[in-house]
């Protein structure tokens, strides 16, 4: 109990999780209390059971059947529980022992009772717990072997019809579907712990089927099916693994579930997990079936994906590329890719003339993987080739004109230390799209943006003056250029802020507001205080409605 404070609340919750919690307090009800645990209901969107553990090894801990519990986090309602108990702190400590003691006197109690007088209990309890009978049901006919009872229960428990409206399981039915369903992966688990692994490969399989199919019909938002799903595959993989199959047939079911559109990744089974199982045997049929399969069609995502899993996992790295080469985008990310595979082979020359290739075999180098750039003009700063380097920047920069662009040429050729001269071709493509622009045949005014970048202000408001520029860029250039020419600022904000005064909103008086405190600075430098003061007095009383910005003027001074 020493480990359950309100800081180690708010550091396995995160500081929002932990003020959100706060307010759930009035939602736990029921809470109980056993020796090292707390469960209770919390009442959000919908009710969730919690269960907060005391006591663990690395501290405090708890688990919700939230959506954002299920993924593994310490959510609000595990906060609020936790709260709960630390209001309560001083009666806990009575509480856990007289649940120990229960605990005690349950076990000694059962343990006196004769198998006669257990097998009455137990038929009581199952009386009035149906779910109970169902799972024992389903558990004894695992254990006897009775193949054609689970196989008929596990079809019942993957049939979506008493959950359904309208032939489908809405948001609100999904997580009781899934709760049966879950126990077709027990059934079958159970059959391989009493030794008819052979079964439960064969339903494990036709289960993956079943769920697939229903998944179609399943709203299932939070990936429920989705666990349920990779309960199957664990549970065949562990079949596999005891029932050691055929290899060849177990290779070639592999690859056709890896390519069968009917399981669509519910299960993500690997095939390169059943390793240990295949043995050479099987793998050589797994590798071989991969590469038919592939051959047969070069462009299909799930064929090219087993292939390439294939062909790693066996070192063949020559193998990996021609299924990379084989389509080939044509933006060269393919090329990228390939050259890193390279890379990771140690074939560096080799990836250094895909990334090449790459490039030249681009079409459009202004719609080209920017990361392919990138990766070639690193190859060749190592490699001290800045004049390569600078070519494929400028190359670039010609084809899109953007301001990473720019900002990159500027970059490799200071390293060359060549700026200047390339700094003067790169303007004048600029220059020419800003004048463009200004007679609509161009979409954006760049040649402002690098210009600022360069900390070539006056330049920029020239450039700005005579082409046009967004109005962020005019507040940028009157924000820069205030201190040394604040009558040219004072034109921006005063433009900028008109606008603004027939508008409503708090964002729009924040904006207003800190642009007339620029335009009280520019005043300030100009010596024209009065000017301000008019101005100020004009707005307020054309203004004096919006209280909320009359407000944000009182309290900024204006």
């Amino acid at each position: 109990m020493s480990g359950l404070t309100e800081t180690n609340l708010k550091r396995l919750a995160g500081t929002r999780s932990f003020e959100r919690g706060l307010g759930y307090l009035d939602a736990v009800a029921g809470v109980e209390v056993g020796d090292g645990w707390v469960t209770a209901s919390v009442h959000g969107t919908e009710r969730y059971e919690v269960e907060l553990t005391l006591d663990g090894p690395g501290g405090p801990a708890g688990e919700c059947d939230c959506p954002y519990g299920l993924e593994g986090n310490f959510c609000k309602h595990l906060v609020a529980l936790g709260l709960t108990v630390l209001a309560q702190r001083e009666s806990l400590p009575r509480q856990r022992k007289a649940a120990r003691k229960r605990a005690q006197n349950l076990d000694g109690w059962l343990s006196a009772l004769s198998k006669d007088e257990l097998l009455a209990l137990l038929k009581e309890q199952i009386d009035e717990d149906r779910q109970l009978q169902r799972r024992l049901e389903l558990r004894a006919a695992s254990t006897r072997g009775d193949l054609a009872v689970v196989r008929s229960r596990i079809r019942d428990l993957l049939d979506i019809g008493p959950f359904a409206q309208y032939g489908y399981v809405g948001y609100a039915d999904a997580r009781a579907y899934a709760a049966q369903a879950r126990q077709a992966v027990s059934a079958i688990r159970e059959l391989t712990g009493t030794g008819r692994a052979d079964d439960a490969i064969t339903l494990a399989r036709e289960a993956m089927t079943l769920l697939a199919e229903a998944m179609e019909s399943v709203d299932d938002s939070d990936g429920w099916l989705g666990e349920i799903g990779t309960g199957l595959a664990d549970a065949h993989l562990d079949a596999c693994r005891a029932a050691r199959p055929d290899p060849e047939e177990l290779a070639r079911w592999l690859v056709g579930h890896a390519l069968s559109d009917i399981d669509d990744g519910l299960t993500d089974i690997d095939p390169l997990d059943y390793e240990d199982v295949l043995g050479e045997e099987g793998m050589a049929v797994l590798r071989k079936s991969a590469v038919e399969a592939w051959q047969g069609n070069r462009r299909g995502w799930a064929e090219k994906r087993l292939m390439e899993r294939v062909a790693k996992a066996g070192g063949d790295i020559d193998a990996v590329i021609a299924v990379h080469a084989a389509h080939l985008s044509p933006n060269g990310h393919t090329h990228l890719v390939i050259a890193r595979e390279l890379d990771t082979a140690r074939r560096s020359d080799e990836a250094l003339r895909w990334a090449e290739r790459g490039i030249r075999e681009t079409r459009d180098l202004s719609a080209i993987d920017t990361a392919l750039v990138d990766y070639l003009c690193e190859r060749y700063a190592m490699t001290d080739r800045l004049a390569d380097a600078i070519a494929v920047r400028r190359d670039h920069f010609g084809a899109c004109r953007t301001l990473a662009a720019y900002q990159q040429l500027r970059a490799a050729a200071r390293a060359a230390d060549c700026w200047p001269a390339e700094r003067a071709g790169a303007l004048v493509l600029l220059r020419a799209d800003a004048e463009q622009r200004q007679q609509g045949w161009y979409s954006g005014p760049v040649l402002v943006d690098a210009l600022l970048d360069d900390k070539d202000l006056d330049t920029a408001w020239e450039a700005a003056t005579r082409t046009g520029a967004h109005d962020r860029q005019w507040l940028t250039l009157a924000d820069q250029l205030r201190a040394t020419r604040p009558a040219d600022a004072l034109s921006v904000y005063l433009r900028l802020a008109e606008p603004l005064t027939k508008q409503t909103g708090n964002p729009v008086y924040e904006q207003l507001v800190a642009l007339l405190l620029s335009i009280r600075d520019c005043h300030r430098r100009l010596g024209t205080e009065d000017e301000f003061a008019v101005h100020v007095a004009t707005l307020r009383t054309a203004q004096k409605r919006k209280r909320n910005l009359m407000r944000l003027m009182d309290e900024h001074g204006l």
